[in-house]
């Protein structure tokens, strides 16, 4: 999920690279509606093809639809990327007709449930995240022998990355495409004013405090550095006697807001609602932990915005409040950095905490995936090779402005986005960003299961967790083991509902 509950690839494919089909200028072009904002690209991969097509099929045209957009795909300069590679693909053979069929994303959950039920339902699905995937559980095809039929090489992908299109029993729903892994993001400046050290850079590394005593890098010693860096307007921090949390002008730390599953994720993989007997709520210990934090944090320590404050102006407006230069650190997925422009020129990145002696990295991905409703499985399989790992990978991940999931093509991502100026033609991004933390994250990604795992029905779910997560953040003075027992309670009656 994004910002304000949008999937991943929604907010970051503000803007695109498009390359010419006959290999034209390869030079990053802003879109017009965001000259400024950060474009991310995929550089073409110098490793072996993923994959060998099998003979182009032969018999009567076939028409194949590719639904979108259940998760990124409806900025327009996105859009158009998609029109220019359905246009290619038609024209590199005769016995495919690939045809594109794009609902806005409010919409797209209730006409892609009435397309399922038609006559004629999509083939293709795309780009959509293991949320989206798990509102539709039970409507997508198996693929592992058209994986196998087009000899596509997985072993360059990484073999979580692989699970997540994964079932417990193995069946696999769909191929790697895009990741995005979370990571810390902080101020190194906010840091140095208050004499504190910045996070850890890689994993496994401990944290000097001030007085050069050596701290494992927890929630617990977040919770102590958040409070020294959040500041009211006579500039005692929220440890400091005599702490204004009425007129705060700086605030220590903002968890990754946007999905009570993802902010209880941040503190240990292994959680999920739906218990093993396929019916039953349950609130993993590590969630209610996570939650507690958080509510602490910001009710009681202030070093977290409430939820008022995070929709007022003076930190972003309900967007991304990192971005207003008034947070030290933010927890966010790799997808937060098309838009840190406005956060300052000297952010940086570093090592997410860890819970227990555990650290885990909550992941979004996208992917596309074919309907088993489909008539024509062989031809959707081979218009997704040739979406997701033959000719058109490059230019649909740049589209959405993805980070590979294939490992051979993370590095250039890296040294391309090093290079994106704005309208003004300055670098974009700070000098000397620790990329590498990003990739380090992935093998704590939250694999098994995913914060987005299934749950009965999904989307009145989202709503239910949506409303505490709205009152957790707005009303002070609540009792959260009270408001655990409530969530439990309400989420039982929409899964029992008829």
């Amino acid at each position: 999920m994004r910002t304000r509950y949008l999937r991943p690839a929604i907010v970051f494919a503000i803007v695109a690279i498009i390359f010419s089909a006959c290999g034209g200028n390869a030079t990053p072009v802003p879109s017009a509606a965001s000259p400024s904002t950060a474009v991310a690209t995929a550089a073409p991969s110098t490793a072996a093809p993923a994959f060998s097509p099998t003979p182009e099929p032969t018999g009567p045209p076939v028409t194949i639809s590719w639904f979108c957009c259940l998760g990124g795909g409806d900025d327009p300069s996105t859009l158009k990327v998609f029109d220019t590679l359905v246009k290619e693909f038609n024209a590199s053979q005769k016995h495919i007709i690939l045809k594109f069929d794009h609902v806005a994303y409010e919409g797209a959950r209730d006409a892609f449930a009435t397309r399922l039920g038609s006559n004629s339902p999509p083939d293709i699905v795309g780009p959509l995240g293991v949320g989206g995937a798990n509102a539709f559980e039970g409507q997508w095809l198996e693929i592992s022998q058209y994986i196998k039929a087009n000899n596509i090489d997985l072993s360059g992908f990484d073999e979580g990355v692989v699970n997540l299109n994964k079932t417990p029993s193995g069946e696999q729903f769909g191929l790697p495409f895009a990741i995005y892994p979370s990571e810390l993001y902080y101020q190194p400046d906010m840091f140095d004013e208050v004499g504190l050290n910045p996070p850890p850079a890689t994993y496994g590394v401990q944290y000097q405090m001030a007085d050069g005593s050596m701290v494992d890098w927890s929630y617990d010693t977040v919770r102590t550095v958040a409070m020294k860096l959040t500041l009211d307007n006579k500039n005692k921090s929220a440890a400091d006697a005599g702490f204004d949390p009425k007129h705060i002008v700086q605030y220590g730390f903002e968890p990754q807001r946007d999905d009570l599953r993802t902010m209880g994720a941040a503190f240990f993989a292994k959680g999920k609602f739906l218990s093993d007997d396929g019916k039953t709520v349950q609130i993993p210990d590590a969630w209610a932990a996570a939650w507690k934090w958080v509510y602490n944090g910001m009710w009681t320590d202030h070093f977290i915005m409430s939820g008022p404050v995070f929709e007022g102006q003076a930190f972003n407006g309900g967007g991304t409040a990192f971005n207003s230069g008034k947070v030290a650190m933010q927890e966010n997925f790799l997808w937060d950095v098309c838009c840190l422009e406005s956060a300052g020129a000297n952010w940086n990145l570093g090592a997410l905490p860890s819970y227990n002696g555990t650290v885990t990295a909550p992941i979004n991905v996208d992917t596309f995936r074919i309907t088993k409703k489909s008539k024509h499985p062989d031809e959707a399989f081979t218009a997704l090779s040739y979406l997701l790992v033959g000719a058109g990978k490059t230019r649909l991940l740049n589209s959405i402005s993805a980070f590979p999931a294939l490992k051979a093509d993370q590095p250039s991502f890296f040294s391309q986005l090093e290079q994106q100026k704005n309208d003004k033609g300055k670098l974009i991004y700070p000098a000397d960003v620790n990329w590498q933390v990003v990739t380090d994250a992935v093998p704590f990604a939250d694999i098994s299961p995913n914060s987005e795992n299934f749950m009965p029905k999904y989307n009145k779910s989202l709503d239910t967790l949506a409303k505490y997560l709205t009152r957790w953040t707005s009303t002070a003075g609540l009792d959260m083991d009270a408001e655990f027992g409530k969530l439990k309670s309400e989420l039982q009656s929409v899964w029992d509902s008829k």
